[in-house]
Formats: C-alpha cells, sequence, structure tokens
C-alpha cells in the first residue's frame, strides 16, 4: 500500500520560535511580514522527498537513514489554536509534533497546555530546543549540525547547555514524558527525541528534518497508509473576493474536483458538490488548482452548497452508504464533545479547539454542562442563567458574541480569551473568588463572633439594663445572644449607641453603649466581666467549615466558646 508524507505541526510558548523554525525549514520570511510576529494565518509547507535530500542531505548520510516516504507536509497554526484544530477520528491530525522550547526559558504556560494535550491524545513528537545561539559564548558549527556544534563548544559553555537541558529532562518528567538528546537515544519508543537548534543560524534544522523522517517512516508506516476512502478535516473558512474557501487537510485517499462530499455539522451533514479544488504548493508557494489531489496535502475547496460549515469538522468522499457516514461523524462529534451532569458553559470556535478547551478545563477540575462551536448566543446565555452560581458561567475560547446575544450578555459572567491558558487561569481566578464570595455570604447569614468586656458605665440597672461595653474582639451585632464565661445565657443585645447614635454594630476596639432587655445589672452582671456571642454546635462547625474566611481573632474566640462549651458537654462541636 502508498504511503503518503506524514502531516506534522508545530507547537510551543508564544515566542519560542515556533514561525522561525519553519522560516528556517522552508527559506521564506513569512514571520516578518506577519503582525508583531505572531502567526495571523494557518498555511501549509509541503516539503517534498527530493528537497528534503537537498536540506537534511547530511544529517541523512550521518545517520544512515533510506528515503521511502513521500515527504514532509507541516502546518504552521496560530499561536492561539496551539495546533487544537487539528482532530480527526481516533485523536490527533497530526501524524508527528514538533514542541519548540527555548532552552534558555524551559517550560512555559502554553508548553504545559500543549504537553498536556499531547499526553491525552497520545501524539507522538520530537522536541526542538531552539536558541542554543543564546547562551552566551556559543559558536556556530561550520557544518550546521547541532551534534558537532555541542561537542565542540568550550567546556564551560558545554555545562551551561547540559544544564540548561536537563533541567528540561527533569520538568517534562513531571509531565510523564521520559526525553534525551536525540544523538544519545538508542530506543526511540522510549525516550522522547530532542534536537537542540537556532531558527536564527540554522544548526540542527537539518537534523529536525531527518529525525521527523526518520521516526515517521520506522514507527508510523501503519498510520500513513493511503486507503481509498477520501478523508480531511476543515480547519479554517477563508472569505475571499471570488467567494468562500475551505482551508482544509487531506489526510488519506484521493480527492477529486467530480466527487461529491459529506461535511459534519452538529446536526446533519452537509452534501455538496465541488466547485474547485487547489492544492497547496512546495515551500509555502501558494495554491494551484487542481482535477485530483492525493493525500496528505493542504486544500482550498470551494463548494456548491450555502450552508455554513463550522471549523474543525470532518469530511469525506461520498464512496460509501450515506447513513454509515453519518453515524460515523456522529459518533466522532459525541467523543469529543462530551459534557458532564453539572458545570459550566464552553464555546470555541472549532471541534479540535473545543475539544482540546474540554480536555483542559477538565485536568484543571472545571466541569462542563454545555459545550458548542462558533459565537456565545441566547440560548448559551439563558443556560447559563439556570445554573447554580459557583457555575454560572460561559468561557469562551476564541469566539465572540452573537449579534443577537449582545444585549442579554450583561446578565451573565462571560470570560473570554484566544490564549488557551489565559482563558483557563481566568476561569480558575473567577471560580475562586465566586467560592469566597458565595462563602462570605454564607458566613454572614451566622451569628456574629464577638467578645466585650462590661465597662464601669452603667446607665439603667433594667427595663432594659444599660452599660457601657468594650468590644475586646470580633464585630458585635443587634439583636445577637450573649453568654458570659461560664457558659450561663445572659440575654440578647437590643441596641447599639455610640456617641448617643443608634449603630448596628460595633468592631473590635469599639466602646459603646448596649441595651439588654429583660436582664437585672445588679443581678446578673459584673464590671469587667467578659460575654461571648452564643452560638450552637451546628453554627460552630459551620464556621469551621468557612475558618478560611474568619480572621485569627475570630478563631481564638470560638476555641474560647468552645472551651466554655464544653465544660458540660465534653465533645461539643467535634
Amino acid at each position: 500500500m502508498k504511503l503518503r508524507q506524514p502531516i506534522v505541526t508545530v507547537a510551543g510558548h508564544v515566542d519560542h520560535g515556533k514561525t522561525s523554525i519553519l522560516d528556517k525549514i522552508r527559506e521564506l520570511s513569512i514571520q516578518d511580514k506577519e503582525a508583531g510576529g505572531i502567526t495571523q494565518k494557518i498555511s501549509f509547507t509541503v516539503l517534498p522527498r527530493e528537497i528534503i535530500q537537498k536540506k537534511a542531505g547530511d544529517s541523512l548520510k550521518k545517520f544512515n537513514i533510506p528515503m521511502n516516504i513521500p515527504g514532509i507536509l507541516f502546518i504552521d497554526t496560530p499561536g492561539h489554536a496551539a495546533f487544537t484544530n487539528l482532530r480527526k477520528r481516533g485523536g490527533s491530525l497530526a501524524d508527528i509534533a514538533i514542541l519548540v522550547i527555548d532552552i534558555n526559558e524551559g517550560i512555559k504556560p502554553q508548553t504545559s497546555e500543549v504537553l498536556q494535550i499531547f499526553r491525552s491524545n497520545k501524539t507522538p513528537f520530537i522536541i526542538a530546543l531552539n536558541k542554543i545561539d543564546n547562551i552566551r559564548g556559543w559558536k556556530k558549527s561550520p557544518s550546521g549540525l547541532s551534534i558537532e556544534s555541542v561537542q565542540n563548544q568550550a567546556i564551560a559553555i558545554q555545562q551551561e547547555f547540559n544544564e540548561k537541558y536537563l533541567t528540561i529532562v527533569g520538568a517534562l518528567q513531571s509531565f510523564g514524558f521520559d526525553s534525551e538528546l536525540y544523538f544519545k537515544i538508542k530506543d526511540f519508543t522510549k525516550k522522547v527525541a530532542m534536537v537542540p537548534c537556532s531558527a536564527k543560524t540554522g544548526e540542527g534544522i537539518s537534523e529536525i528534518l531527518a529525525v521527523l523522517y526518520a521516526l515517521s517512516q520506522k514507527y508510523l508506516t501503519e498510520k500513513i497508509k493511503v486507503h481509498s476512502n477520501a478523508k480531511g478535516v476543515i480547519l479554517e473558512i477563508k472569505k475571499e473576493k471570488s467567494g468562500s474557501f475551505l482551508e482544509c487537510i487531506l489526510y488519506d485517499g484521493i480527492l477529486s474536483i467530480k466527487d461529491e462530499i459529506a461535511i459534519a455539522t452538529l446536526k446533519e451533514p452537509i452534501i455538496t458538490r465541488i466547485r474547485s479544488l487547489r492544492e497547496a504548493l512546495p515551500r509555502n508557494s501558494g495554491f494551484e488548482a487542481k482535477e485530483k489531489v492525493e493525500a496528505a496535502a493542504g486544500l482550498q475547496i470551494q463548494i456548491t452548497s450555502k450552508e455554513e460549515v463550522l471549523p474543525g469538522m470532518p469530511f469525506q468522499k461520498i464512496d460509501k452508504n450515506l447513513d454509515e457516514i453519518r453515524e460515523e461523524f456522529k459518533k466522532q462529534i459525541s467523543e469529543e464533545i462530551k459534557t458532564d451532569e453539572s458545570g459550566i458553559v464552553a464555546k470555541a470556535e472549532s471541534l479540535g479547539s473545543l475539544e482540546a478547551f474540554l480536555i483542559l478545563l477538565r485536568q484543571n477540575g472545571i466541569r462542563v454542562i454545555r459545550a458548542g462551536i462558533g459565537p456565545i448566543t441566547k440560548k448559551d446565555i439563558y443556560t447559563a442563567a439556570t445554573l447554580p452560581e459557583e457555575d454560572r458561567l460561559i468561557a469562551a475560547f476564541n469566539v465572540e458574541i452573537s449579534e443577537e446575544a449582545k444585549e442579554d450578555s450583561s446578565k451573565i459572567k462571560i470570560i473570554k480569551n484566544q490564549v488557551i491558558y489565559k482563558l483557563i487561569e481566568d476561569i480558575l481566578e473567577w471560580r475562586k473568588n465566586k467560592a469566597r464570595e458565595i462563602e462570605k455570604r454564607k458566613l454572614e447569614s451566622l451569628p456574629s463572633i464577638a467578645k466585650i468586656r462590661i465597662l464601669d458605665f452603667v446607665f439603667r440597672n433594667s427595663n432594659p439594663a444599660v452599660f457601657g461595653i468594650k468590644v475586646e474582639a470580633g464585630k458585635l451585632k443587634r439583636e445577637e445572644k450573649l453568654i458570659n464565661s461560664e457558659g450561663e445565657r445572659i440575654g440578647h443585645i437590643k441596641e447599639i449607641q455610640e456617641e448617643k447614635t443608634g449603630i448596628k454594630e460595633a468592631e473590635a476596639g469599639k466602646e459603646v453603649a448596649v441595651s439588654m432587655p429583660g436582664v437585672n445589672f445588679e443581678r446578673r452582671l459584673k464590671v469587667g466581666e467578659f460575654l461571648y456571642t452564643d452560638i450552637s454546635e451546628s453554627q460552630f462547625r459551620k464556621f469551621k467549615e468557612y475558618k478560611d474566611l474568619l480572621t485569627s481573632e475570630e478563631k481564638s474566640i470560638l476555641q474560647e466558646i468552645a472551651k466554655i462549651k464544653r465544660r458540660e458537654n465534653p465533645s461539643w462541636g467535634i
């Protein structure tokens, strides 16, 4: 059976050099044209076998690597996508990936995010240890091979390099990955290969190509066999003057302009004919109209159907029973959009990015009750509005609010971001603050915790007793019941006055006058004694639940109250 090009995607933290490495591979200065140096569009880079032989010839010869596969298809994704749109039935659309790590900075939040998705999807990958040229005193090898560069550096430079790469090796172990420099690995099934490189000087670039090529043809032959049924994934919908194009990856089979295709949706598949078919040319040099295209390839397809197509959706040529295709699509989408019985609402730009978003949400302990693709709708807002307060949130990964939903959007908390790890951080922060706010309200429904001392000011002995007190700790509120240090119930506070003005509460340090109906001061109270808020055993246990919201003073008062109560009942509050 014929083998196709492996599909390779490049991922990593922002500024670690993903696009710069691809630029070096394809010898095009794409990055300089991009706004702020951040990739603005998905682009395909096709490297046929002859170009790989030319660019990676030295490495291929050095390691005696034969050339049996037709080339490599690279996909450069926008930083915020972190390759998450690249999904197909059974796992990642990428056959193998390059994770770019700045050797001087190590693992950053987006690196961590990508590693979690690699592990979840079981995506094979290699690591490009970029920016070796930024190590002070580094000297480039004339051959451009990092294996020679590393070995030919001065001892002090080698030591610094070793410290940096071993730090990354250690960090990767915490994610469950064993890694090593590629030229030290004997069994590539057990360790992730690390290739030192520099996108600036070109060192290690040919070795990246050689390692990708060698691993693909040794370990991925089953995965890259071409079958008869044409299958692909829609990455983006591009609007141009000549009309809308579906930018896609064809990962299996042969697609002809005469074919009819089925495109998955969240409901019934779209059945359409192909109006035009264009294939990505080598080295990212544009697209060319074709009658027939063979996998793997980057495509632009114009279809006859006017129905809305969602990014990330699978498509396939209709050469079998439509019910089978419908069932296959249904199974794939239900596998990727798994929801929980409770949780927040999650939205994302495509099927793949939604699935990756759901993976990361669950890894952070955030459940999702409703998940969808595309802008936030009225239905999303209504759903969120009915949820418990701690889940009343819409988390939106790289999508906006639809026009129809904008006027209702103020009713609910919406957190949006184009960078997935920042979005997760914002959600976790919101949930933490919301939980604290809810606990605080519950705490406010309990009695106030106070310890007061009776002052030598008795304004009235009874009916009601009116006398001066100092709030030693906590906060005294009206209507609170009080006990003395023997645990005897004294009465409740009817009024609190400060300088002849009624107040609702008095904080620690305040000296105020209080009135207590039904109490005879001379018989029940004495100057200098302490009184405490009277709380029940169940209330005490509630206070213990919310102990993180209590001050050290309040905790101390609770301990004193418990000690008083336990004289009569040793197990009180335990």
